[in-house]
């Protein structure tokens, strides 16, 4: 899709508030797409965010589910089904849960990287079985 300065800029805002979790990215890349149009599915979009940081990459991928692109009609024979995913009909939605999952990520690399993860002991050690 063609970018709009309204979605670049809410693009640029969530990856500035990114550097407040962590200041030592080193690159973050944001593609954002919308797939070609089925006859059944409304426009959905995809949201891929990529982040460089210190030895590792951190990728989320935001895709559209089937049943959220499921029109009403169709939606009530499966009332009982739960969405999994996000509704990302709405590009703002999309871009708000994918750089939301960015920074679960981001946060659970900090905590790996200064030790912060609880480690489990070995479930058998010397001398521990009767």
């Amino acid at each position: 899709m063609e970018p709009s300065d309204v979605v670049m800029a809410r693009v640029e805002a969530e990856a500035a508030k990114l550097d407040t979790f962590f200041d030592r990215i080193t690159s973050c890349r944001v593609v954002v797409e919308a797939p070609h149009r089925h006859h059944k599915w409304s426009e959905l979009f995809h949201v891929r965010i990529e982040l460089g940081v210190p030895g590792a990459e951190l990728i989320v991928s935001h895709e559209p589910t089937p049943r959220a692109a499921l029109s009403s009609d169709d939606e009530a024979a499966l009332k009982k089904h739960i969405e999994v995913h996000p509704d990302h009909k709405n590009i703002h939605v999309a871009i708000r849960d994918a750089f939301k999952s960015a920074r679960r990520q981001l946060r659970d690399y900090v905590k790996r990287m200064h030790g912060d993860v609880k480690m489990h002991a070995k479930a058998t050690e010397a001398g521990s079985l009767p």
